[in-house]
């Protein structure tokens, strides 16, 4: 993947701040969850096969060991070590990885994310940020690309 790619990733990411957080929504400037985010802007550019991981209730993280999330993130990506502009972040919440978005710069890690407690999408320090900051250092990262 080339820079020009990445940036188009990034651009499509950023287009979504402020949408209003809704679980399992997909609508730009009326809904969206940290899922459907992701899906939608790497199936909106293209670059992965449609598809739809609905429905998911709200607290499935908290009830269950199955690695769903990332069971469809790696389905179409690869981890990697260290992120580059438009790759995925995923965090742990409860038992499994249930929490991500796309990173716009890797240093210091800055994402576009639907987060449940923000109520809207933001593009933030992780680092900064008290929900996840503690979660860093068990972060996973995907690469859509070689």
């Amino acid at each position: 993947m080339n820079e020009a790619e990445r940036a188009q990733v990034v651009a499509e990411a950023r287009a979504w701040i402020g949408t209003p957080y809704h679980h399992c929504a997909d609508v730009r400037g009326a809904g969206v969850d940290c899922a459907m985010l992701i899906v939608r802007v790497y199936c909106d550019l293209e670059l992965v096969e449609r598809f739809d991981p609905r429905p998911y209730p709200p607290d499935w993280y908290l009830h269950r060991s199955e690695e769903r999330y990332l069971g469809h993130i790696l389905a179409r990506a690869h981890r990697v070590e260290r992120p580059l502009p438009g790759d995925v972040f995923l965090l742990k919440y409860g038992r499994t990885f249930s929490h991500g978005g796309i990173v716009t710069k890797p240093d210091p890690l800055i994402v576009v994310h639907a987060f449940r407690p923000h109520h809207i999408v933001v593009e933030e320090e992780i680092a900064r940020c008290p929900d996840l900051a503690h979660r860093l250092k068990g972060a996973l990262y995907a690469s859509y690309w070689d």
